[in-house]
């Protein structure tokens, strides 16, 4: 069962992202105060989200903040990228800024334009033709965006992309799965002019086994795999579920969230509460990935200029899929719809683009007394997800909610591999693993980074190291056996650039050390550091010089509103990052203050070909875990399961 909430046109909350009249309204204001019309794309429009003072005011007497949009628009005639601070609360342009020198993030009409543009060209068709390619229908043109320093010197100053060619082996087969080795053309994006195509001649293509769906998989691979069918397996909750959904609040067993949205984080989370003895408590401001980079760690002509910004290029938003009962999510479930905007402003709806259902997650706590026998409580979670498709890979995200207090953050990589066919007689590449005949996939890496502005009870928190180190040997200590556990503040954001240690067991909490508990001590939440690993770049590379931050786990700043985007708020053709990498050269202090935390990790993919031809998930995941929040484990109270089998009851 499930229920579709619609997106508001009014909103109801200041965090509520922007609706569909707001986004018609945006682009109308600028219509009419900037002459934004033809000739211009509307990169993005988001809600300019009020500041933590203005939602104390709110809260406190009703006061209700500006409602403003942020917005980038790029002249395609000029080139020329702009910033916009739009007021719907005063129907007008507070400013419209040039910014000089930056690229606008690309858009999914520019990337579906270049498709049609390039198979249109008679040079690409006959580049095609000669490689016996003719079906221009069964042709996929991929349009990828350039790294700065990697521009040609004759295209320089223009909005570029440039193109893989795959080709299906027939209607609704997989897109992905033969790609033209040695094919590729530049593009410019605003004028969609193809500037050159790199040739260099290709080879005989070879056979292989790329499809997924069932119908397009031959008879002899279906039934040298077919497995026995599984019996059904039912989730139902015919009370209903145990959340409760009002507008973009939603409340569970002692938590509260609000949920967000906007075309370069997706899904956001924000004010994030626990209900403790009655008292409300706040966790987190707002929790959000800030940017995903994949770089493809393999050199040759069909891979160099692979380095995806997901996020800041994209848009997680913008690339956001709709979930179906059934396939994404199972239970009693509850949708949230998602409103975005294409390049001309006009704002369009992803239905089911946020699901929100409870999963039972086997047990929370147990003991079994000689005397008293068992005593067992399950677990239940509640998960908060979207699912975004960016070009040939899928990535889920999984926001959960324990009733001990934890959250965890899941992201699982699903999707299609990039692969890369190989000339007769060549059987392997040193920079990826051979996947089928002829056929390898490169290696890459997956790089998020999560933005985390944790509020523990309070705005005010200091970050500390905290690590664990065995006591030498020695009179106090004959046995050797005693641990102690250090905790160092981070004072400065210097400090606040951290990795993991495994010898130590490294692990970081942010405390609010102007309060304490019954138990003498400062509350906090843990963040447990997993999914992390090392860039594995020369500082020198010019794709390192983009993203710093992928240098670091662990980046600690204090709180700035428009210190928002890790590598920089305008990454497109970037050649040198403007991020965290910038920001933190001042140094500043990030004690007791409002910090904001920078956590990254992800997948270090060695391809394998057990992820050929569609990829099982591949998981990754962090948690933020209580640690002296709480006097005892706050999940005491957990009713035993009615009527299960087993639990004692008293």
């Amino acid at each position: 069962m499930t229920d579709t909430v619609p997106a508001a046109t009014d909103f109801a909350h200041p965090l509520d992202p922007l609706g569909t009249d707001e986004f018609r309204a945006v682009t109308a204001i600028l219509a009419r105060e900037q002459g934004v019309g033809d000739g211009w794309r509307i990169a993005s429009i988001e809600l300019a989200e009020p500041s933590k003072a203005e939602l104390a005011a709110y809260a406190a007497d009703g006061t209700v903040p500006a409602r403003r949009a942020i917005v980038i628009c790029l002249d395609s005639g000029e080139n020329a990228t702009y910033k916009s601070f739009v007021s719907l609360s005063e129907d007008r342009v507070e400013s419209f800024d040039h910014v000089p020198g930056v690229q606008a993030n690309f858009t999914v009409d520019e990337f579906e334009e270049c498709d049609r543009v390039l198979r249109a060209h008679p040079d690409v068709q006959a580049a095609l033709a000669a490689r016996g390619i003719t079906d221009l229908d069964k042709v996929f043109m991929d349009t990828w965006t350039y790294g700065g320093a990697v521009i040609p010197k004759e295209f320089e100053g223009r909005r570029l992309g440039w193109s893989d060619t795959w080709v299906k082996n027939a209607d609704g087969s997989n897109p992905y799965a033969n790609p033209v080795a040695g094919l590729h053309c530049v593009i410019d994006v605003n004028t969609m002019e193809l500037l050159r195509i790199e040739d260099s001649g290709g080879f005989e293509q070879p056979e292989v086994m790329g499809e997924y769906v069932p119908r397009h998989i031959p008879a002899r691979v279906r039934d040298e795999f077919r497995r026995p069918p599984l019996k059904p397996l039912d989730i139902t909750q015919p009370e209903g579920p145990s959340f409760t959904l009002e507008g973009n609040k939603l409340t569970w067993q002692n938590w509260s969230v609000r949920v967000g949205f906007n075309y370069r984080e997706g899904m956001t989370l924000h004010a994030i509460t626990y209900t403790d003895s009655g008292r409300e408590r706040s966790v987190a401001h707002r929790l959000s990935f800030a940017e995903m980079v994949v770089p493809y760690r393999d050199h040759c002509e069909d891979h160099y200029r692979r380095t995806a910004f997901d996020i800041g290029e994209w848009g997680l938003g913008f690339m956001t899929t709709s979930l179906e009962l059934g396939c994404d999510c199972l239970g009693e479930i509850r949708y949230l719809d998602a409103v975005l905007h294409n390049s001309a402003g006009e704002p369009f709806t992803i239905t089911n683009a946020i699901c929100i259902h409870e999963e039972d997650n086997a047990v929370l706590w147990k003991h079994v007394d000689h005397d008293a026998g068992a005593e067992v409580r399950r677990m239940r979670r509640l998960t908060v997800s979207s699912h975004v498709t960016v070009a040939n890979y899928e990535y889920l995200v999984y926001w959960r909610f324990y009733q001990d207090g934890n959250i965890e953050c899941e992201v699982r990589a699903t999707g299609i591999m990039v692969t890369t066919p190989m000339p007769p007689g060549v059987s392997s590449n040193p920079h990826g693993t051979t996947i089928d005949n002829r056929t390898y996939a490169p290696f890459h890496q997956h790089f998020l980074v999560a933005r985390l502005d944790l509020d523990i009870d309070g705005s005010d928190n200091t970050v500390f190291a905290s690590e664990t180190v065995a006591e030498p040997m020695g009179p106090g200590n004959p046995l050797g056996l005693s641990l102690v556990q250090q905790n160092t503040a981070l004072l400065t954001e210097s400090e606040g650039r951290q990795n993991p240690d495994f010898a130590t067991q490294r692990t970081w909490k942010v405390a609010n050390t102007n309060v304490t508990t019954s138990l003498g001590h400062h509350p906090a939440y843990k963040l447990v550091p997993t999914g992390a690993f090392p860039a594995m770049f020369d500082p020198a590379s010019p794709i390192f010089r983009r993203a710093t931050v992928i240098g670091h786990t662990l980046w600690v700043t204090p709180n700035r509103a428009d210190e928002r985007w890790p590598a920089g708020e305008f990454v497109n053709q970037s050649d040198h990052d403007t991020g965290l990498g910038e920001w933190t050269k001042a140094d500043r202090s990030i004690s007791n203050t409002d910090v904001v935390l920078w956590y990254t990790f992800g997948i270090h993919h060695i391809t394998r070909p057990e992820d050929w031809p569609v990829m099982p998930v591949d998981t990754v995941s962090f948690w933020l875990k209580p640690f002296g929040f709480f006097d005892r484990n706050p999940a005491l109270d957990v009713e035993p399961s009615p009527g299960a089998h087993g639990c004692h009851h008293d």
